[in-house]
């Protein structure tokens, strides 16, 4: 299972409870990247980012843009955007 429960992650992990919330209220464990909260509003911790982060330690904000990177870049967008050219103004 990819997402567990505080409590859950921390009988497997040997990490406390308390030590898991203060890893998440202080920023050691970044929202959407090691945890989430569920539409109920339960916080899960993610698995496969809690396995990243210990791999390369806290991840570089490149390696959260390759994550989270949407399908079509701005750059792309506005790369298309310019080719077709400005609208003429209004006069």
């Amino acid at each position: 299972m990819r997402y567990v429960t505080v409590k859950k992650f921390s009988s497997e992990s040997g990490y406390t409870e308390a030590a898991i919330r203060s890893k998440i209220a202080d920023g050691t464990w970044e929202k959407d990247y090691v945890w989430r909260k569920a539409p109920d509003g339960r916080v899960l911790i993610d698995v496969d980012g809690y396995e990243a982060w210990v791999e390369m330690g806290a991840p570089s904000q490149a390696d959260r843009a390759n994550r989270y990177r949407p399908a079509t870049s701005p750059a792309t967008l506005l790369s298309k955007a310019s080719k077709r050219g400005s609208p003429k103004p209004l006069m």
